[in-house]
């Protein structure tokens, strides 16, 4: 008999993973994508109906991520959770990049491949989305007659209706900045945050002074982290721009707008005006 001490059974890893449940998969618990997948309900018998479709609904989800991330960093900053409301915009980053990239299956459309199943719209239009306009609204770009498209949804003009009288992300940076004990006036603390915010000369010079010291201030790491924001949202704004300009021309818009010539005055502004004046003078 060997005096050899028995070695010990070593677990063998299953071909396969687990394959039987009870009901729905914990994945499908989890992602529910039985429901993101048969929510597509095409209106015409072209095909690249579908791809417009999958797409809009795809911005719809980074829509709501974005949204999530910039109310994280807004109530962090009302905390003074500078670390927190850093980290939500840089993830927002990414999450930009992954929603501008979203254009790019709807870049090449010519002009024939869009009308053939344009009219499946009807009147609908990008600029009717809620949770885009939400994003809008914490960027600062506040209107109250954009809720008017959604009162026949209570629950979504209830939303919107308290996005619109709460304050922005930005409104909320320049509350942190006075706590702070920079010179944000008065008159910008104090506004109706309902309308839309206009810039400030005295908020521009409190820029100015945080971009002429020390860079890596954690306010100007943060002014740095929304002018990241910013300079998508313009991406953003101009990818839709390029895209409608190509699909379309100059025609009217789906729902009305004015299309391109609207894109373009959107595309003209800045979110967050002061952060790009100050450099000029630092």
């Amino acid at each position: 008999m060997s005096s050899h001490p028995a070695r010990p059974e070593v677990a063998q890893e299953p071909d396969t993973p687990h394959l039987d449940f009870h009901g729905t998969t914990p994945y499908e618990d989890y992602v529910q994508a039985d429901v993101l997948t048969h929510l597509q309900q095409t209106r015409s018998d072209d095909p690249g109906e579908m791809v417009f479709l999958v797409t809009t609904q795809v911005m719809e989800l980074w829509f709501t991520v974005i949204v999530h991330e910039w109310e994280t960093a807004a109530q962090a900053l009302r905390e003074d959770r500078l670390p927190v409301a850093v980290a939500a915009l840089k993830r927002s980053l990414r999450e930009l990049e992954a929603l501008n990239a979203s254009w790019r299956p709807l870049a090449q459309l010519t002009p024939a491949q869009f009308n053939s199943y344009r009219s499946a719209l009807g009147e609908g239009s990008g600029f009717q989305s809620a949770m885009y306009r939400r994003m809008e609204f914490l960027l600062g770009e506040k209107s109250a007659s954009m809720l008017v498209p959604h009162r026949g949804a209570p629950r979504v003009h209830a939303e919107l209706e308290k996005a619109l009288h709460e304050p922005s992300l930005y409104d909320e940076v320049l509350r942190l900045l006075a706590r702070r004990g920079h010179a944000v006036p008065a008159e910008v603390l104090e506004r109706d945050v309902s309308l839309r915010y206009e810039p400030s000369p005295r908020v521009e010079a409190v820029w100015t002074e945080l971009y002429s010291g020390d860079a890596e201030n954690d306010l100007a790491r943060l002014g740095e982290a929304l002018t990241d924001v910013a300079e998508l949202v313009w991406r953003w704004r101009n990818d839709h721009l390029v895209a409608t300009r190509r699909a379309m021309g100059a025609k009217t818009g789906t729902g009305g707008s004015a299309g391109v010539a609207w894109l373009e005055k959107r595309a003209q502004k800045n979110v967050f005006p002061e952060l790009w004046t100050a450099r000029s003078h630092v």
